[in-house]
């Protein structure tokens, strides 16, 4: 977090006036995405003129319910979101609404209640690349996409990862020769995921792939496969949103992709957005370039989303400056959409 902050001075020395506060509501600090989502964030939307202060809930929802009401009472200029549970947390983002706040969903869908703007990967697409590249890895080790994949979820509260499951799981659903265990790792406690990895290669030892849904995940259940006596390659390991950690895993063999989850689009979108947040005025449905990559901003039921595709990484890539887990941030500020 120093380092980016630190980068970000000296690459964007001159920064917009000073518009007023926004309130970052973190669910947790547990792992890389969400520690590089705080100086991103904070790195951004300086560069359009916002400062941002960050609350952290440790993935308590009680204690982000509290925050929520805490800031709502301080009327910042807005306020962003990642919902520690996204039911559970709809009832404070209509209170900060009727106050007159626009809240932004970030990371963390919520599609149960209007918000003002909501910038997101395209989970069901990261899915769907997952699936992808299982296919790829079931066929180069057994010569055909026929195998054992195991599944560790996060908290099935989280819709991040729901909607990864959805997007995997249809994808996968024409090849039967495939079985898929899926289990859930708990508050997306790293010590639950090897516990499930421990546990299932003993009742599945012909297991080909576990795949999980965040690189800490992935961290974890190598850490699980090294004590049952594997080595790097005996079985694949993939999972799915650009860490630092993951990358480190593809460099050392033990991990063969990386789906990444497109942190600094993600932050960059709403920095881009936040002066027609502020002054409530409509953002325009369509294409739109975020940091190179476009991405497409839909009006939906609970409000204007923009979806930010992600891409595989693979030893080929993994030196890419490009993906957040090499932890170097873009050289060109952002610019408001006018």
């Amino acid at each position: 977090m120093v380092l980016l902050a630190g980068m970000a001075a000296l690459l964007h020395p001159a920064y917009a006036q000073d518009k007023g506060k926004v309130y970052y509501m973190v669910p947790t600090l547990i792992d890389e995405f969400q520690t590089g989502s705080v100086s991103a964030i904070e790195m951004f939307l300086k560069q359009v003129g916002y400062s941002v202060t960050t609350l952290n809930a440790d993935n308590k929802t009680d204690l982000q319910q509290s925050q929520m009401n805490d800031v709502i009472a301080l009327a910042p200029k807005a306020i962003i979101l990642a919902a520690v549970d996204f039911n559970a947390l709809a009832p404070s983002v209509e209170a900060a609404r009727a106050a007159g706040i626009p809240v932004i969903e970030f990371d963390r869908q919520i599609s149960s209640t209007m918000s003002d703007f909501t910038s997101v990967a395209g989970t069901v697409e990261i899915g769907y690349v997952a699936a992808e590249q299982v296919q790829r890895l079931l066929t180069e080790k057994n010569g055909a996409v026929k195998g054992k994949v195991l599944q560790v979820l996060g908290d099935p509260g989280d819709p991040y990862t729901l909607d990864i499951q959805k997007g995997f799981e249809e994808r996968m659903a024409k090849f039967p020769e495939v079985t898929i265990i899926s289990q859930p790792a708990m508050q997306w406690e790293a010590s639950n995921a090897g516990t499930i990895v421990s546990d299932q290669l003993l009742a599945n030892p012909d297991i080909d792939i576990v795949f999980s849904h965040a690189a800490h995940l992935s961290v974890a259940a190598v850490a699980s496969l090294e004590a049952a006596g594997k080595k790097p390659g005996d079985v694949y390991v993939m999972s799915s949103n650009g860490a630092p950690v993951a990358l480190d895993l593809i460099r050392q063999g033990w991990m063969q992709v990386e789906v990444e989850q497109p942190l600094y689009a993600q932050a960059a979108a709403i920095a881009m957005f936040m002066d027609k947040l502020v002054a409530k005025t409509k953002i325009e449905p369509g294409e739109y370039d975020v940091l190179g990559l476009k991405s497409t901003v839909t009006d939906e039921a609970w409000g204007p989303t923009i979806k930010i595709p992600g891409a595989a990484i693979t030893k080929d890539n993994v030196d890419d400056p490009s993906f957040w887990g090499n932890l170097k941030p873009p050289a060109t500020p952002v610019t408001s959409v006018p």
